[in-house]
């Protein structure tokens, strides 16, 4: 699974990582679920009732006692209304006793069943997942596992949809099973569905059937075992497209109106297919694979056996793809392929060891960006998980593998996901490409079609290497936190031709073994690499250099899961931007010039960075510079600035730098933003419209109502924050409309608009009602952004105290406050 959602908010707006890493709280332990059945076969018929929101659904599951003899057996069942219970005798049925609690079902078999011997039992039963009242997590905002979207199609435009998402424990809400991620089973869904409609589920389809009463059956096979929470199905008005990999079909499925983009989006999957493949010796395991996306999806997306899925960010038209990054869609595309192998081909054996899928996943990200987009997109998708690991210092508390937590769900987090990546390229540095790719091939084999864990992967990258890996397993997989280290450099020693380099670590606990890669740069030619480890909790290393150097770089490689306090001089970091390769070593440059643009050798490097060949640090100088604030620096880069606002091929970029130029507020630049407003890109007018707005806000309100008709969400925001600036009241229906559309973060982003434009509603109602986004995103992301909104409607408070509707005002901000306040 990916997750987004909470977590972009949380780094949107939590204060940078504190340095304190305390033991982890007190939590019930978890242990592996124990097996006393084991599924084996699972044989549904579903068909729907769109009116109610249900799934008639009728079951043969065959199963067998794992290690001891059993007459009973106990299937996780949410919210069902259960009609019949019987074991399958050759063509007839023999009722069974049961009880039902609403949650899980426990069967009386009609003897003892040994080990290993099968047997099959019938139900009867209706899934009701809107009656359920599941609740949901930060990673996964819903649980009712089974979906109906717009099922009595009131939403004009908006497709009526079914699909299931079952992770973690949510697929016993539309079909009875052992629903623990330990057991595995083959599957047969057969789902009638209006005959307009296409399905999707696991497997291939093997048989379609026309019904007398305008329906469809579709029946699909899952003939490999895979674990219950990945069970999927979609209902649909989709567009398929079909292609051909090593024989296997490879589709996808989009709403009818973005199918001209198909190819855009999704189709490298062929060529990822092969890279994976090929990468770990294992070829893609199932027999087809389909991507589809949906409305209103709980999450980010899902790896499904052989059938992956999508939310709607997924799907977009021509000109929301010019603004798309690698970090949107394509990261995820292989982030659920490489689950294909790491989650559904071998599956963890229980959510305390999700490091052995979700970990993987977020490694694959940097994997294909290092493959296909080079080392630059590497590094910077490896450096976006370690920030996202360190803005929240309660992931400082937790192990990767952990036994210890609240709920399941607690463990989809950054500790999983960014760090658990971050390690396993540690791990491949530490043992080298062709053994690492060995172990991992090693651990797939072996535990195929089954489950794994941290042991397991252990054991296998040992017998691949030779090396002892249980002091690396011990420090990254079991020991919660990470080096905090201080880096400090003596003076050169002319004498001994040595540079000192001390490394003092702060945390708390024993001192972490690290390797250290560190180039020294003394003097023309390539740098020295010294490959040392770092043991103690402050230690000193004489390194040789015939003269002194311009450079030292610790962590030349960029691998470590630290937080680094570097006091190198600002020389050494100008001469770090134009001589160390990697992606970070730049950035690491640029922020540093960026703090110190008095510095003439800092601004020079600010200028040629605007130049830098890859677009994310031309778009880092943009973010971090102040032109307003710093005349010295304006007069080195403005012209730069300039020609980046009306050439630069990055959207990103050019975005940026209208929005630099905009902050100025040089009238002379008006010709310039009127011009980028006819790009393409979204992002590009959106920017060029609110630097219109700020040399020439008239004009801008004009181009505002024109470009009203075909708008997407860089160009929304800035059309909500033109007409707040312009205080037009009479557009407040438009801006309300647009905050209620955007996606979370791009609504908390919007509210300061909304907020402005309220400031100077006189009717009471409509304030009221412009409230509404305030008070949804409090309450629903409190945990994130609660205080932020919070702030926000007090400043709204104050700024409607001499309001013309001021009393009815203050009352709606009150009762906004205090549900928020309230919310759990």
């Amino acid at each position: 699974m990916r997750i987004s959602l909470c977590y972009l908010l949380a780094a949107a707006v939590l204060p940078a990582a504190a340095r304190a890493q305390s033991a982890p709280p007190a939590l019930p332990a978890h242990d592996s679920p124990p097996r006393l059945n084991d599924l084996v076969h699972t044989r549904l018929a579903l068909r729907f009732d769109y009116a109610r929101r249900y799934a008639y659904g009728q079951e043969w599951v065959t199963l067998k006692p794992h290690a001891y003899a059993t007459d009973s057996l106990l299937l996780d069942a949410k919210g069902m209304d259960i009609k019949a219970v019987a074991l399958v005798q050759g063509a007839g049925q023999q009722p069974l006793k049961y009880h039902y609690n609403g949650r899980q079902l426990r069967i009386g078999l009609d003897r003892a069943y040994k080990p290993g011997e099968p047997y099959t039992v019938f139900l009867d039963y209706v899934a009701k997942p809107d009656e359920l009242g599941a609740k949901g997590s930060a990673a996964i905002r819903d649980a009712k596992g089974l979906y109906f979207i717009n099922p009595d199609s009131a939403v004009a435009g908006k497709p009526r949809q079914i699909w299931t998402q079952g992770e973690t424990e949510a697929s016993s809400v539309w079909f009875p099973t052992i629903d623990r991620p330990n057991q595995k089973t083959t599957a047969d869904i057969s789902l009638t569905v209006p005959a307009r409609y296409v399905t999707l589920s696991n497997g291939l389809m093997v048989n379609q059937k026309a019904n007398a009463d305008g329906t469809r059956t579709d029946q699909w096979q899952q003939t490999q075992p895979h674990a219950p929470y990945l069970f999927m199905l979609a209902v649909g008005d989709f567009r398929i497209q079909r292609e051909q990999w090593r024989g296997k079909e490879i589709s996808y499925y989009l709403e009818p109106q973005y199918a001209a983009q198909t190819q855009a989006i999704f189709g490298r999957t062929p060529e990822m297919l092969e890279f994976f493949s090929q990468k770990l010796g294992v070829e893609f395991p199932w027999t087809k694979y389909a991507q589809v996306v949906v409305r209103d999806y709980v999450s980010g997306a899902m790896e499904n056996t052989s059938a992956s899925l999508f939310g709607e960010h997924a799907q977009g038209t021509a000109r929301e793809l010019l603004d798309w990054e690698y970090s949107l869609v394509e990261r995820e595309i292989a982030h659920e392929l490489f689950h294909q192998w790491f989650g559904d081909y071998v599956t963890c054996e229980s959510w305390g060891q999700l490091t052995v899928n979700e970990s993987f996943a977020n490694f694959s990200e940097v994997l294909w960006a290092e493959h296909k987009l080079g080392p630059d997109a590497a590094g910077r998708q490896a450096y976006r998980s370690l920030r996202t690991y360190l803005a929240n210092p309660a992931n400082f508390t937790k192990p990767l593998v952990r036994r210890q937590y609240a709920d399941k769900e607690d463990v989809f987090d950054a500790v999983t996901y960014q760090k658990g990546g971050r390690i396993l390229q540690l791990l491949r540095h530490e043992l080298g490409e062709e053994v690492f790719f060995r172990g991992l091939n090693l651990y797939l084999t072996r535990q195929a079609l089954g489950t794994g864990e941290a042991e397991q992967l252990r054991l296998a990258l040992e017998d691949a290497s030779g090396r002892d890996l249980t002091s690396f397993f011990q420090q990254w997989y079991y020991r919660p936190g990470h080096p905090v280290v201080t880096i400090n450099y003596g003076p050169w020693d002319a004498a001994t031709k040595t540079q000192p380099v001390t490394l003092r670590q702060t945390q708390g606990g024993a001192p972490y073994e690290l390797p250290l890669d560190v180039d020294v740069y003394a003097g023309p030619g390539a740098p020295q690499r010294h490959r040392l480890r770092l043991r103690e909790a402050t230690q000193t290393f004489q390194l040789p250099a015939a003269q002194r150097p311009d450079l030292v770089n610790v962590d030349a490689e960029n691998v470590l899961i630290w937080q680094k306090t570097d006091n190198k001089p600002l020389s050494a970091f100008v001469y770090q931007y134009q001589h160390a390769p990697r992606y970070l070593d730049r950035l690491e440059a640029i922020l540093a010039c960026a703090a110190h643009p008095e510095d003439a050798a800092a601004r020079q490097t600010l200028l040629a960075a605007l130049s830098d060949k890859y677009y994310a640090l031309r778009w880092t100088v943009l973010e971090n510079i102040d032109l307003v604030k710093q005349p010295a620096l304006r007069a080195a880069v403005l012209p730069m600035v300039r020609r980046l606002a009306a050439h630069d091929p990055s959207p990103q970029v050019q975005a940026e730098a209208l929005k630099v130029l905009g902050k100025l507020g040089e009238k002379r630049d008006a010709r310039l933003f009127t011009k980028a407003l006819d790009n393409r890109s979204y992002s590009v007018q959106g920017a060029a419209l609110q630097a219109l707005a700020a040399v020439d806000l008239p004009q801008a309100v004009r181009r505002a109502t024109a470009l009203q008709a075909d708008h997407r969400a860089p160009l929304s925001a800035a059309l909500v924050a033109v007409y707040a600036q312009a205080g037009d009241v009479a557009r407040l229906p438009f801006v309300l409309a647009q905050v209620q559309a955007a996606a979370p973060l791009a609504r908390l982003n919007m509210l300061p608009s909304l907020a402005q434009l309220l400031a100077r509603v006189t009717d009471a109602a409509s304030f009221r009602t412009g409230l509404a986004p305030f008070q949804q995103m409090g309450i629903e992301y409190k945990p994130f952004i609660g205080p932020q909104v919070l702030t926000m409607l007090q400043n709204l408070r104050t700024q409607t105290a001499a309001s013309p509707i001021a009393a009815p005002a203050q009352q709606a901000i009150g009762e906004a406050v205090r549900a928020i306040e309230q919310a759990k």
